[in-house]
Order: C-alpha cells, then structure tokens, then sequence
C-alpha cells in the first residue's frame, strides 16, 4: 500500500516557474539539436522537459516537419498502423461543478439533466453492440448520484450485457476523483483504465475556470490519479484541454505528471488524450476559448506528445472533424472512437434532440462501418483489442512491453483477430471487402514462424463461429 498524504499536505509537483524557465531557456533551438532529440525519442526512450521544450519551441515549417516524421516513424515502430477503436457512453449529466467551459456546469439552466436507468443502460450497451463496439468508456458529472456504487454497478451492468455475438469486453471510466476506498470498489468490477483529465496544469487558470464545485480543488484532483494506483488502479489515463491557457505549458503539465507517476510507481500513464475546446450550449466561453488552439498548432502538439512519450497511447476524439482527424492520425494516434453520440440515452434512441444533454458538440458524426472502411483502404489496420488488459499486461508490466516495442508483436494479431469478427458479424459487404484486403496484406508482411500459424488456425476458427480470441 503506497502512503497518500491527506490533500492539505501535498504540494503541486507542476513546477510552474521551472517550466516557464525551461521554455524560455529553449527558444530558437538549432536544427542539429532538434535532430538529436528525434532520435533519442526513437530509440523509445521517453524525452525530458529541455528536450520537450525545445521541440514546442520550433517555428519554421522545415524543422516542423522533421518534428511530424519522427512521430510517424515512431507509431510504426512502436505501434504498427493499428488503431484502436472504442465508444464513449454518457451515464449522466448531472452535476455539482460549475466549470465554466462546460456544457455540464451547475449553473446551465438550458441543458437537459438526464440519468440513465439501468434498464436504459442496458439498451444502449446493446445498440453500441450491435454496430460492433467491444470497447466502451463510460461518462459520468459529478453529481452524488454517480457515486463509487453506482459507478460499480453500471459497469456490471454493461459486462453482463450481451447481445448475439456482442460483448463489451473492457469498460474504461472518465469520472470524479475518487478516495482509496472508493476507487477500490471501482477496481473490483473489472475496470481497464480509469481517466482524469487536469483540464489545465496552470493553477491561476484553473482556479478560475473552476469556481465551484468539488472540482475547484488543484491539489485533490491532481492526485486523484495517485490515489487510484494506491488502491492498486495502474491503468490510468491523463489529459489536457487545449485551448484554456497556452499550449505549450499544458504539454510541459502532460509531461510533469508523467514523469511523477513513473517516479513514484515505476510506470507512467496508459493513455494521453489532448481535446481541444468545443462549443457547448448555452457555454460562452466555449464559443470563443481563452488560447484557441489552431489546425497547425493541434498537430504539432499531437507529434510532439508521441516523441515525448514513447509507450503512451495517444486518443484523438470525434470532438474534431473528420479532415483533421484523417491528418492528425498520421502523427502517432492509437486509440479513437467512430460512431459516438453523447447525449444521454442517444444510442438507442437515435434522439434528435440529444445536443441538450450533452457536454459538448462533436465534429465528427461519421459511422462506425464508414471509418472502419476508410482507414482499412488507406492502409490502417482497426481493432478492437482487449487482450493486454486481460492478459495482465497493464501499469508497469505493460511498459516492459511497449519500451522497446515488442507490445506490436501482439497487437497486430489480435487486431486482426478482432477486425475479422467484426467483417464476419456486422460489417456490409463493400466494408468486409475492404476488410478482408487489410488483412491478406498483413498477413504478407508478417515474419513466418509459430505465432503466424497460431493466428492462421485462429482465423479459421473465427470463421467457423468461435469468439473472443486473443495472444
């Protein structure tokens, strides 16, 4: 049992004044350091704030585009083209906080306040099941309804939800910080990863973009995430929302908070997501963020955290249009989701007017089969993989496998494992096709040996009917 101090006690290890020095220090780097840098990231060895600072500090289009191929390069080596597919399910929208940014806050008298009942719940695990989704994360406000119990028993609920050849095999979680006991509780149901998002690792700006509500607390939700390992949690996943305070000093927070969590538990985060701003009803500051974050800006902070973090998963959210998603995706994406709806009960319901239960708006609404098809076609390969978690490799045993790359000699087989279920159990024809193409050129680039011949006898048992198969 790690000892966690009560939050009084604990200090910030966000080093404001270091980080502004650091970047300061770092201007106008030189392009044979830039280069250094690259190539110290490519040998998966995660970078430190000098060297993050002086990639955020590059200009000319030039050097950016050595920055974009060192991150291209880097999701093949690491990762392959995989590209892991999930779906978000909004439990509630109640909530107690008052975030100014939020479509969700307190004070928002035209949002819709909805709960799902588990019997809702059920319906729409059942209709992400029947377009295929085998990965969800769930959504909850921060509301005293949506408490460690009720947490728990949803996720139950959707385990135990099944539908034909449908089931979700790994529930992630996006809510409140938790205590000990009650992320313990959390953990018990079987959860995979477990996500808070700082919003923003500047406090002055956090304090005032939270002005009500246990979120308004710097301290407790910075090491919410703490207290989640503590309780023996070690699939957690940070993020930042871009456009509250400058760019630069929010990928310097993501990396300070990777660097404590190794430091002090021997792993570092499971994913990394970096949304930007989206408008939201009725949410002025939505409308019109603080540090807007620009096209050119978004990829290079999407390149930059896949050279600063070599292991880390990085999720690009249907919050952006598909055009930017379809170029960001290049820069060392693995996780997305396809198909998304977040409003309350909007998957089985198909409600028009879900936009008043929701947090925020997305920018891209294209289907699930559409994106499947597309990214096969241009050379990706989509999977639903859940096996690294049920196979223990998780917190630090995962790291041992994703360092030095060997995590790719198992995803690429069950991803195809997983993709061919999917073109045997939901896919249209023009999408199995595709599918079907993906695979044969994988299956020609994959080193002949015994786990190749293993995946060929599985592939035919998938065919033949069977499940849920994986290395």
């Amino acid at each position: 049992m790690f000892w966690i101090r009560d939050k009084e006690n604990q200090k910030p290890f966000i080093k404001e004044d270091e980080i502004f020095n650091i970047l300061e220090g770092t201007k106008s780097p030189s392009k044979l350091k830039v280069r250094d840098i690259i190539q110290k990231s490519l040998s998966k060895e995660r970078l430190n704030p000098d060297e993050v600072a002086t990639l955020l500090n590059v200009e000319d289009d030039e050097t950016l585009e050595e920055i974009f191929e060192g991150a291209r390069t880097l999701k093949r080596n690491v990762y392959g083209n995989r590209i892991v597919f999930f779906a978000p399910l909004y439990i509630g929208n109640k909530c107690i906080n008052n975030c100014e940014y939020c479509g969700f806050r307190s004070s928002n008298t035209e949002i819709y306040r909805n709960s799902l009942s588990f019997e809702q719940l059920e319906k729409e695990v059942k209709a992400l099941e029947d377009k295929g989704h085998k990965r969800l994360i769930l959504v909850y406000g921060e509301h005293p309804d949506y408490d460690a119990d009720f947490i728990a028993k949803t996720v139950e609920t959707v385990y135990k939800t099944k539908n034909r050849n449908g089931e979700i095999r790994r529930v992630n979680i996006n809510a409140a910080p938790q205590t000990i006991d009650d992320y313990k509780k959390i953990k018990e149901v079987g959860i995979g990863t477990f996500q808070i998002f700082q919003e923003t690792y500047h406090f002055d700006t956090y304090k005032k973009v939270h002005p009500k509500g246990p979120k308004s607390s710097y301290i407790w939700r910075l090491y919410g995430l703490d207290r989640a390992v503590a309780a023996g949690i070690d699939d957690v996943g940070i993020g930042a929302l871009f456009g509250l305070y400058d760019y630069k000093f929010e990928v310097m927070g993501l990396l300070y908070h990777t660097i404590h969590l190794e430091e002090r538990f021997g792993f570092g985060p499971h994913t990394i997501s970096f949304p930007r701003i989206e408008p939201a009803l009725n949410t002025p500051l939505s409308e019109q963020p603080p540090y807007l974050v620009n096209n050119n800006e978004f990829q290079k902070i999407v390149a930059i955290l896949r050279l600063a973090v070599p292991y880390t998963g990085l999720i690009l959210t249907a919050r952006e249009p598909s055009h930017i998603r379809n170029e960001v995706l290049k820069l060392g994406v693995s996780q997305i989701d396809a198909g998304s709806n977040i409003g309350i009960g909007a998957y089985s319901t198909e409600d028009q007017q879900a936009y008043k239960k929701s947090q925020f708006t997305l920018g891209d609404q294209r289907s699930l089969d559409t994106v499947i098809n597309e990214l096969a076609i241009e050379g990706y390969l989509p999977s639903f993989c859940t096996a690294c978690y049920r196979m223990g490799r998780t917190g630090e045993h995962f790291m041992e496998f994703a360092i030095p790359g060997f995590v790719k000699r198992f995803c690429t087989p069950n991803a195809i494992l997983t993709l061919l279920e999917y073109a045997q159990d939901y896919a249209p024809e023009n999408t199995r096709i595709s599918i079907e193409k993906r695979i044969e050129e994988e299956l020609k680039v994959m080193n002949e040996g015994p786990l190749k011949e293993k995946l060929l006898e599985r592939m035919d048992l998938v065919k033949a009917g069977k499940r849920d198969l994986y290395f």
